[in-house]
């Protein structure tokens, strides 16, 4: 079974209960994934959660609570960047077309080798370098 790679937006709403039903699939996403050991995030994900977490979102959490989730976090698949990949990101954007940040996490998602990356900021369905896009607020197909 393959890690499954969540994006900031995903774990943003997992943890914010004032975002209604985008609350509740994330949350269930996210919980899923950590009981079955697939979860997989990576110190990018894990920066952007902590400042987002903490001043940009509507109902911002307190540094302590934020550092107590980053603590859990950290026992997932966490994958670390290297020099070389800031560099492999920039090339990996350039052929699909995305932004750099969104190509670091792509890279991060394929250096983990997961099957699907889960966030509402690429397109549903897409494939990348091997990694299928998935974002879990789409209505389930019929």
């Amino acid at each position: 079974m393959s890690p499954e790679f969540i994006d900031t937006n995903v774990l943003l709403y997992a943890y914010s209960p004032a975002d209604g039903e985008r609350h509740a699939r994330a949350a269930e996403l996210v919980q899923r994934l950590a009981d079955s050991r697939q979860a997989a995030i990576s110190v990018q994900v894990m920066q952007e959660f902590y400042v987002n977490a903490t001043g940009k979102i509507a109902r911002p959490i307190a540094p302590e609570e934020a550092m107590r989730r980053l603590r859990a976090l950290s026992l997932w698949y966490v994958y670390s960047p290297l020099p070389g990949d800031v560099m492999e990101a920039a090339r990996l954007g350039q052929r699909h077309r995305l932004s750099f940040w969104d190509a670091m996490v792509v890279l991060s998602a394929v250096r983990l080798k997961c099957a699907v990356l889960w966030t509402e900021d690429l397109n549903h369905g897409q494939m990348v370098e091997g990694v299928r896009i998935a974002n879990p607020f789409l209505p389930a197909p019929a």
